[in-house]
């Protein structure tokens, strides 16, 4: 055995560890990107699925609506803003009453991470006849 030959044969090189150690935290540090973003994508649905379904609820608690229209709002624990607005929706030569129909717009909008999100729900309605109660 030659000289050269005895001394390759001994191990890795200090150098040839750093540049392992370093690829394995590059290496590392993409899968740690990947995971926290495919959690954070994770919660930004989940908010999106609860908005949704508070629009559907409060477009269902709504119908019918009042003849006279509505105009309310409010803020859920959670932070997200709700508006439901009804007014008499364009009948033209139908010959029902004004206000039988309602058209409704439900919008719910929140805050995730820097940007505003918000949905928007838009139906028509019957109209309670003398805005008796439901």
């Amino acid at each position: 055995m030659t000289r050269l030959s005895r001394f390759s044969a001994r191990g890795m090189s200090l150098l040839e560890m750093m540049v392992a150690i370093a690829v394995l935290g590059i290496a590392l540090s993409s899968l740690y990107s990947a995971a926290s973003g495919a959690t954070r994508n994770v919660r930004a649905d989940e908010r999106y699925a609860y908005a949704v379904e508070l629009g559907r609820s409060l477009l269902a608690e709504h119908t019918p609506a009042p003849s006279s229209g509505l105009d309310i709002s409010g803020i859920t624990e959670g932070g997200f803003k709700w508006s439901v607005i009804a007014q008499p929706a364009q009948t033209g030569r139908s010959g029902l009453e004004p206000g039988a129909l309602q058209e409704i717009e439900v919008v719910v909008s929140w805050a995730d991470g820097l940007k505003d999100r918000r949905i928007q729900l838009d139906s028509v309605v019957a109209g309670l006849a003398g805005d008796e109660p439901r």
